[in-house]
């Protein structure tokens, strides 16, 4: 490893890739100059020796004075904000703001002198103009009127904070639910649409007032079909695989023959909902692709035809470009395409789109189609009483062939991917093989990719997690054909994506949730909590500097606590220190077996003591007593939610997710099913004695 000069440590500062860092244990992290220099060209940024360096330093000088405006500007709604204005020095200017519902708002100017700047042989200066406090929420535009002409920029202006809704206890609960792994005796082999909207409506009658599932988003619509709902190839539009065939409204009229061509595809994967075998996405997939396009053949009434059209202008542009991409993958074999189609904006693209034309039209058929039972779905939910109804969960990025890079290869960086550093948990480091958002392309769009992303993931929930919410902050960019130990992090303008984020729920009426777990620097938990976006806390990870587990008083207030996560095992798998011997069969620890069998095993006697402690169990503890107590503990805290994993409740001790590996364990291909791996299917959950007592005791302990 070779250490960075001085020269290549400033040019990085500027550009915000982080030279050095510290893991959560502590250890002291340093960049490598040939990391540094990757991480710059995945930039744009030319870099290597002192005058490479120096020379790239005075452009990012120079940048922001050779724009009129800036990119896009991002201010908070009540507070103070200043918009630097670039002209020919002692030349006149005029600010205004044209509000979005209309109407002009003009800008003073501030007695704030700063010092003119040469560029290119011309002096600039620089008049500064404050923003009203007064203006309304929502996307305006900026218009500077000076002597070259009209310039224009992007504002927005968006809410300080959001607030939780009043709540009848002041507090929620709600399930958290792979629901991919959540069949019913209708369900074609993998949990959908229907079983969210069955199970909304149950979890609503049993007080519950959230349900948390797993990232929905769309992989490439070819077998083998991606697995991981954290590996998406958009992160705007949804999975139809999700989608219940029978449940659209033009399966009523079609004929015999057609409905049971329907059937006959439901028939071929319904067996599996009642096995307890590994899901397989590919024969799902093939089913009710089998079924949808008999359905889409059908046609549509005039009515329905003019709905779905609104939808299609509804979503624009995107929409089109991803069911072509769609279409591409369909005709290629796959997501990785030929050069001559490599990104929409090749000369080979506008002929596909004639065409695949009728192609393109079924693929924005399935998202509306979709998009229909989503919203179904959240109506169920509401109508049970749910404050928040659907969760989402948003994917911190997208797989490395995908349609969102494809759609908008400028906004994504080249050469590098992104990962997490070594913690306790992953001691190798992770390397999730996902290209990152460029944070300049972002600025320049005025953060188009994520204000599209964020509409349409919350348009039909009442809240959304954000994995790795870190990602808004920083994330640990991995150069192509390195290790992960051998990356560094990247800064991203968090107080303007965040913004930008902040606007977009108070426009769909939604709640966020960053997941703040691992290594996060103490000041973003404050910031995050100064926003009001809630974190998160996970039992097991909730501990003092000793290892003693946190006293339930002294958890956060404004996080969604919980006993466990997805990347662990169910309560019962942990508390038999499954996840050691898992992580043992598969090579992933870092030390000897027996000294991390050991520190599990002292983890739960801990735990345990801690239980007693507070009279939630008494000696020799049932493993059904144990996993109640865990979860009366969490209702202890005075933490704003709690979920209660759907695993938990019924007993299920297998991980859904081993992190590290691939091929290795069946990540996220797990169907539910109780202690005895017999599956359990939604019309169980009514009269499941294990769930049954479990919400019992934590409404009781909630009060």
């Amino acid at each position: 490893m070779t250490h960075p000069s001085d020269s290549l440590t400033e040019l990085a500062a500027a550009y915000g890739v982080e030279t050095e860092s510290w893991t959560m244990d502590g250890e002291h992290l340093t960049a490598s100059a040939e990391s540094l220099i990757k991480c710059l060209a995945a930039l744009g940024v030319p870099a290597g020796d002192d005058a490479t360096n120096a020379e790239s330093l005075r452009a990012r000088a120079d940048e922001e004075w050779r724009r009129t405006l800036p990119y896009c500007v991002v201010a908070r709604a009540g507070s103070i904000h200043n918009v630097p204005v670039h002209v020919v020095d002692g030349s006149a200017v005029g600010l205004v703001v044209e509000l979005e519902g209309g109407g002009t708002v003009d800008l003073a100017q501030v007695d704030q002198w700063v010092q003119p700047r040469e560029i290119d042989g011309v002096l600039m200066g620089r008049a500064t103009f404050a923003l009203p406090q007064s203006l309304p929420l929502g996307w305006h535009t900026l218009v500077a009127t000076t002597a070259d002409g009209v310039h224009t920029a992007p504002l927005a202006v968006t809410p300080g904070r959001i607030d939780l809704p009043e709540l009848e206890t002041g507090r929620a609960w709600g399930m958290m639910v792979q629901l991919y792994s959540v069949r019913s005796k209708r369900s074609w082999g993998l949990g959908d649409a229907r079983d969210l909207a069955e199970m909304s409506g149950l979890f609503g009658d049993l007080g519950a007032d959230f349900v948390l599932i797993n990232p929905i988003n769309a992989t490439a619509p070819v077998v083998p079909i991606t697995h991981s709902p954290y590996l998406p190839s958009t992160r705007r539009f949804f999975s139809p695989l999700y989608i219940r065939p029978e449940d659209i409204e033009e399966v009523a009229y079609l004929s015999g023959p057609q409905r049971a061509l329907v059937e006959w595809a439901a028939e071929e994967v319904r067996p599996a909902n009642t096995r307890n075998e590994i899901i397989n996405r590919d024969d799902v997939w093939e089913a009710k692709t089998q079924a949808l396009e008999v359905i889409f053949a059908h046609g549509l009434s005039r009515t329905r035809q003019r709905d779905f059209e609104r939808f299609q202008e509804e979503q624009g542009e995107g929409l089109q470009d991803y069911a072509l991409w769609c279409a591409l993958c369909e005709k290629n074999g796959g997501p990785e395409l030929p050069p001559e189609l490599a990104n929409s904006q090749t000369p080979f693209i506008a002929r596909q789109r004639r065409e695949l034309a009728e192609r393109v039209q079924y693929h924005c058929w399935t998202q509306w189609i979709l998009d229909q039972q989503l919203e179904r779905a959240q109506a169920e939910a509401k109508a049970a009483g749910m404050a928040f109804g659907v969760m989402q969960d948003l994917a911190v990025g997208v797989f490395p062939f995908n349609a969102d890079k494809w759609s908008n290869p400028d906004a994504f960086a080249e050469g590098v991917t992104v990962g997490a550093p070594p913690d306790m948990y992953n001691q190798q480091g992770q390397n999730w093989s996902q290209p990152p958002w460029r944070p300049d392309t972002l600025a320049r769009t005025a953060y188009q990719p994520l204000r599209d992303m964020a509409r349409a993931v919350m348009k039909h929930a009442g809240a959304l997690r954000i994995d790795h919410v870190m990602g808004l902050f920083r994330l640990w960019w991995i150069p192509e054909g390195a290790l992960p130990t051998e990356g560094t992090y990247v800064r991203y303008n968090h107080e303007e994506m965040i913004g930008v984020l902040l606007l977009e729920a108070h426009r769909a009426g939604a709640i966020l949730i960053g997941e703040d777990l691992g290594t996060v620097e103490p000041w973003v938990r404050d910031y995050l909590t100064e926003r009001g976006i809630l974190g998160t806390s996970v039992m097991w990870f909730e501990k003092y500097d000793d290892g003693q587990p946190r006293h339930a008083g002294d958890y956060r207030r404004g996080v969604l606590a919980s006993v466990d996560t997805h990347d662990l095992p169910p309560a019962a798998g942990y508390l038999a220190g499954e996840h050691v011997t898992l992580r043992a069969k598969l090579g992933l620890l870092a030390e000897p077996e027996p000294v991390v069998r050991a520190a599990a095993l002292r983890e739960r006697d801990r735990m345990e003591a801690r239980l007693a402690e507070y009279g939630l169990i008494g000696e020799a503890p049932t493993e059904r007593e144990l996993i109640e107590a865990l979860h009366r503990y969490v209702a202890m805290t005075p933490s704003a939610l709690v979920g209660v994993s759907l695993t938990d409740a019924v007993g299920e001790r297998r991980t859904q997710n081993q992190p590290g590996t691939d091929q290795e364990y069946p990540n996220w291909r797990i169907p539910l099913a109780d202690g005895s791996e017999k599956p359990v299917l939604v019309e169980d959950l009514v009269s499941n004695a294990r769930l049954l007592s479990l919400i019992g005791a934590l409404r009781a302990q909630m009060g």
